[in-house]
């Protein structure tokens, strides 16, 4: 007689390293548990990029991406032909030293600020898989960084944002607040998220309240241009320096309203014949400082000026007139 227990889908197994969850559930994306699973499921089979990315659907730069994590994890390490698991490091006991040594943490990415270089030297992926095991906070920024920017971080990803919080030092909190920022404004690649950040480590913008008042006042300025664009037909673009700073200043600190505005418009276009945003600036400033903040004031004030040339145009004639019977010359009209 012979005896079988029967387990259905658990006929077929594979092993699993706890450290997979243990330590990389949630730090590691879609594609790199996919494929460390697949490799798993094929232990001994021949893989390459080419094999991976046939069975899982993704590009092979995706794949490289995802095995090169756990490669820098230690976790496998390439081969020709394929993938092996990393040999097991020696514990501490089993080392061949005279004395066991007490083990050194290392210090996070820091550079002396005396000799910081012009642009901020990235860590390699070891270091950044390393700060992800050592620290919860890391691993946490980096899982949170993914479901802002709403895709999956690759390894070059990740060393930007480990740059951003060791070397720069923004805080993880700061660093979410400026992710948020720059994907609402529609600018969530890495390389604009880079620039800004090392933007606001220079402006020392390094906690949550600075973060906010720094986030209130780009919002601002945004709209202000958003009024100026709107109210002069100007065709929806990202403005210059200088055209932010001019609308900021009409419609956040001048408090100009858009019909104001277009008045100053359509007055620098009867002078100069096009827009010219200095010229419109010259005149907003003199009734900003004249206190005319309406419509109504400035053609008041425009017409007050008509009548005032009118009035000095009539006294030149009739002045002219006078010199001229003054003079004598209708005295040969009536000899």
């Amino acid at each position: 007689m012979r005896y079988r227990i029967d387990l259905g889908a658990w006929n077929s197994v594979f092993a699993v390293p706890t450290v997979l969850v243990d330590l990389h559930l949630k730090l590691a994306g879609a594609v790199q548990l996919k494929a460390l699973l697949w490799l798993l499921r094929h232990g001994g089979e021949p893989a390459d990029e080419d094999t991976l990315s046939a069975a899982l659907g993704v590009s092979r730069g995706d794949v490289a991406d995802a095995m090169l994590y756990w490669e820098s994890c230690g976790l496998i390490v390439k081969e020709e032909g394929g993938y092996r698991p990393a040999p097991r490091a020696a514990e501490p006991e089993e080392a061949e030293t005279p004395a066991a040594q007490p083990a050194v943490q290392a210090e996070p990415f820091r550079p002396a600020a005396a000799s910081l270089p012009s642009r901020p030297q990235k860590p390699d992926n070891a270091f950044v898989a390393k700060r992800m095991q050592e620290s919860a906070e890391i691993a946490s920024l980096m899982q949170e960084a993914q479901l802002i920017l709403g895709r999956l971080i690759n390894n070059g990803d990740s060393a930007t944002l480990l740059m951003m919080h060791d070397y720069l030092g923004l805080p993880t909190d700061v660093i979410l607040m400026l992710l948020q920022y720059t994907v609402s404004i529609g600018k969530s690649n890495m390389r604009y998220i880079e620039k800004t950040a090392i933007g606001w480590a220079d402006e020392e913008i390094n906690t949550h309240e600075k973060a906010e008042e720094k986030i209130r006042r780009l919002n601002e300025r945004a709209r202000a241009w958003g009024v100026v664009e709107q109210t002069l037909g100007i065709a929806h673009r990202s403005p210059t320096r200088n055209e932010t700073e001019l609308a900021t200043r009409w419609v956040q600190e001048w408090h100009f309203s858009p019909d104001l505005i277009r008045e100053a418009y359509e007055r620098c276009v009867d002078q100069t014949g096009k827009m010219n945003l200095r010229y419109m600036n010259k005149i907003l400033e003199r009734w900003q400082r004249e206190g005319i903040l309406t419509l109504e004031q400035a053609k008041q004030e425009q017409e007050q000026k008509h009548a005032a040339r009118r009035e000095q145009e009539e006294r030149r004639v009739s002045y002219d007139i006078d010199s001229f019977e003054k003079s004598g010359a209708f005295d040969e009209f009536h000899s």
